[in-house]
Parts: C-alpha cells; structure tokens; sequence
C-alpha cells in the first residue's frame, strides 16, 4: 500500500488483480500442486512420488478417468489435513480434470494460474 499510494482503507485486490499477483494462500497451493504434477509424470524424487497412488472405484463410473488420486485417512483433522501427503491430495482431486489433464508442465502452471486468478478475482468487482 506504501508503494502504491493506496491508504489504508482502500481495497488492495483490485490492485493486485491488476498485477496478477496472488495472496499467499494461492501460492503455496500453486507450489504444492506443481510439485503433484511433476511427481505424477515422474519427474519428482521418489520420495513425493511414492505418496501417489491413482483413485479405483469399486464401480465403474463414468467420471473415472485415472485422473483422481486417494487419499490416505489422517487421525489429526487440524495438523493431520494440513501433511504435504494429505494436502497435495485434497487439492489435486479439486482441481478441474482439464488442468489435471494437461500434456506439459508449462500448460499446466498457465492453467493453473488462470483457474488461481478466476477463484481469487473473479467474485470481486
């Protein structure tokens, strides 16, 4: 706001919508799902990869495209939900399966980031 010479009572998301900058929150969901990316093409160590294990249903369902991952139960519902194991999860199965489905990491981080700007921006006038 001192940059921008925005006092303290305006509104600072329609500035950062205009930069296309994201709150922390968007960022650190950004990471953590470009490194789920990468570890389900493979290029991720051994280590991140290993924790992903493609969703079966016990039925057939028209929606299951292979793209869906499980998630494994956490007993600790505040710390336990917030593990990269269980979190990288969570937010992968959220994602809409066009941007799961991309062919590159590069389309992948721009349609992330275009689904990141219309969830952070969009709602706001």
């Amino acid at each position: 706001r001192l940059l921008i010479g925005f006092n303290r009572r305006h509104h600072i998301t329609p500035f950062l919508a205009s930069l296309h900058w994201f709150r922390v929150r968007f960022r650190i969901e950004f990471k953590i799902l470009l490194i789920t990316f990468k570890a389900l093409l493979g290029l991720a160590p051994s280590y991140i990869t290993e924790m992903l294990t493609p969703y079966e249903s016990v039925r057939s369902l028209r929606s299951s495209g292979g793209t869906l991952v499980a998630v494994p139960k956490s007993r600790l519902k505040s710390k336990g939900d917030s593990a990269f194991a269980i979190r990288a999860l969570l937010l992968w199965n959220d994602l809409p399966e066009e941007i799961m489905l991309a062919d590159s990491v590069s389309s992948f981080k721009s349609l992330l980031k275009t689904h990141f700007y219309r969830l952070a921006f969009m709602c706001h006038p």
